[in-house]
């Protein structure tokens, strides 16, 4: 009987959503329905947002029952925004219909911004103050984010420009964060020994936008824990870790139990978790990031033996992290406490070796050469951080396709923000950003700094300020936006348009043409490197500015270029820079790169009908 009362008053309140009288038919009866079936009626996921607020104008019951703060309008914004929810703790008091307006209002914001970035910056990269607009709005900043990440999971092939700046946007925000985070945390008294802490923030800047969390690490990590216990309660019932709370910091002093532990840890993690060490791809970040670690189970030595450290102090085993050269090891104190103690004293763990557990000799033997005494010594959370990091900036330097140096540009971050006076990083950042042609008022600000460091370098400073200037000057001269006809007479040679899906007729390799040149515009070393001259028609012929899916950008001459005839999408990382949708068969351009190349897209729908319209034709 109840749930027919429920059906008929849910036909009633749509009418009253749309008629907002209290005079409507029905409402009498549905106004004397218990508290909890209305709200169940208007959680019901039919309503929106304006159909509540209509629905709570018509009395002053559903008013009540509408309140601001009520399970009504918390259904509204979890079912708008469910990844919030997560923010808010059930016994927090929250003003839900203010949260819902806030966060809506932020929205709009957000996409205002964002819509605006492509007509601002699509001649350059986002300078360093592109981003104050977001930085100096109102509200949380969780909510723009929020919106960011709305956008980048938009369905579909289209709003790729828009998806290309909210990811820009989202970004830098989440950079800056853990960045202060990260500088918060090393500020932390030497003591304080959280070297998972500090791996995560190196994780989650590197990798800004996915969903990496401490909390969530420290959950596998406690799942581990429990693996291990299990096994160690097959050891030993009566094992003193067994008795350890979450969260307990408590040591245990017997080098036996101690043993027992890390019995039971090498069983779980190598032997029934399969970890291991990657020795097939050790030249992956992907090994550094400690949520890849846990995902992928495997590693290198010191993000092995940074999971290792963590899961035996969690059971009362001290292990401390060894900063030993070519190979991170962890050391496991044999003498007694208090006593005098030399290197001999310790035995030391390779966590990248299954947990081995390794004398002195054996460590030299490892390694295949002799080594000081010093260098068996432990070392603090910023110590191990600096090798960590230090591993990605070797990594970044050897980049060879990712030609926007990401991983070199995040880990120069990180550890100028551990150690902001090295000169030669600061030197290589400051040619990294020229390289790139992007920021040269902060590279003037960093060549201002070094300056002052190291008057020695006056040199390489000197070169790189009248450079960054002459460039400054370059881009102050230019002058507006230059339009390219297909009409015109010195482009008739063009048979390409942007947009196309093009194949490279010698490398075979895919991209999508986002510009064009009647001749080759590229200066005589260029040409002569490229031995362009080699080719039937040399540089007298177009030349086509192309996205290539290996995520390079390439001059390529139009005699290199045919239709790719079995078209699909670039993953590039800057298509969505140029172009806004792709169909299927090509790409559409944006409004900005439309303005320059105004008669292209109407030649684009002409091949594609010429083009893939008869082979399938053809096909059937």
């Amino acid at each position: 009987m109840a749930v027919a009362t429920v059906d008929s008053a849910m036909e009633v309140v749509p009418a009253l959503a749309e008629e907002a009288a209290p005079e409507v038919a029905g409402l009498s009866c549905l106004v004397n329905l218990p508290g909890e079936v209305l709200e169940y009626i208007l959680c019901s996921g039919s309503l929106t947002a304006a159909d509540i607020g209509r629905v709570s104008s018509t009395c002053r019951r559903l008013r009540e029952v509408c309140q601001s703060s009520g399970k009504v309008w918390k259904e509204q914004f979890r079912v708008r925004w469910p990844s919030l929810m997560k923010h808010y703790s059930p016994t927090d008091y929250v003003n839900w219909l203010e949260e819902y307006k806030v966060r809506q209002k932020a929205g709009l914001e957000a996409r205002k911004i964002v819509a605006s970035f492509s007509k601002r910056f699509f001649s350059e990269h986002v300078p360093c103050n592109g981003f104050s607009d977001i930085e100096n709005l109102e509200g949380p900043e969780i909510f723009f984010e929020d919106e960011l990440v709305c956008i980048l999971n938009m369905e579909g092939r289209k709003a790729l420009t828009w998806k290309y700046y909210a990811k820009k946007i989202l970004y830098y925000l989440r950079q800056q964060k853990i960045l202060n985070n990260l500088k918060a945390f090393l500020q932390q008294p030497d003591d304080y020994e959280s070297y998972l802490e500090g791996a995560v923030y190196i994780d989650q800047y590197c990798n800004p936008l996915s969903d990496i969390s401490l909390k969530d690490i420290q959950a596998q990590i406690d799942s581990i824990v429990e693996l291990v216990c299990k096994t160690l309660r097959g050891i030993n019932s009566r094992h003193p870790s067994l008795a350890f709370k979450a969260g307990e910091s408590s040591m245990i002093m017997e080098i036996e139990l101690q043993s027992q532990v890390l019995d039971a840890m090498n069983y779980v993690l190598y032997d029934q978790l399969k970890f291991k060490g990657n020795r097939m791809d050790y030249y992956n970040a992907l090994n550094l990031y400690m949520h890849q670690v846990l995902i992928r189970r495997t590693g290198i030595p010191i993000s092995m033996s940074l999971l290792y450290l963590t899961i035996a102090r969690q059971l009362g085993v001290p292990l401390e992290p060894v900063n030993f050269p070519s190979h991170f090891l962890l050391r496991w104190c044999q003498g007694a406490e208090g006593a005098t103690l030399d290197i001999f004293d310790y035995i030391y763990i390779d966590a990248f070796g299954k947990g081995k557990q390794l004398t002195v000799k054996e460590c030299e033997y490892l390694i295949g050469q002799h080594v000081t005494a010093a260098l068996y010594g432990v070392v603090n959370v910023k110590k191990v951080l600096q090798r960590m990091v230090g591993n990605l900036l070797s990594l970044g330097k050897r980049e060879g396709i990712d030609q926007s140096y990401q991983l070199l540009r995040d880990s120069l971050d990180l550890y100028l923000a551990m150690y902001p006076d090295q000169v030669q990083l600061l030197l290589l950042q400051a040619r990294l950003y020229f390289h790139l042609g992007i920021w040269p008022e902060k590279v003037l600000d960093i060549l201002q700094h070094i300056q002052t460091l190291d008057p020695g370098q006056h040199g390489a400073v000197g070169y790189l300020v009248q450079h960054t200037l002459e460039h400054i000057e370059r881009k102050k001269e230019e002058v507006g936006v230059e339009v390219k006809l297909r009409s015109h007479e010195k482009h008739r040679d063009v048979c390409y348009s942007i947009g196309l899906i093009m194949k490279h007729k010698r490398y075979g390799y895919n991209c999508v043409i986002y510009g064009w040149d009647p001749t080759c515009m590229m200066g005589h070393e260029w040409i002569r490197n490229m031995n362009v001259h080699s080719l039937p028609h040399g540089h007298h012929q177009p030349f086509y500015n192309v996205l290539v899916e290996d995520g390079s950008c390439r001059y390529a001459a139009q005699e290199n270029l045919e239709y790719n005839v079995e078209p699909q999408e670039i993953s590039h990382p800057d298509v969505g820079r140029y172009f806004s949708e792709f169909t299927g068969t090509h790409y559409i351009p944006n409004a900005e790169l439309e303005i320059r190349y105004p008669e292209d897209l109407e030649s684009v729908y002409e091949t594609v009908q010429n083009i893939y319209s008869a082979k399938k034709e053809n096909a059937e």
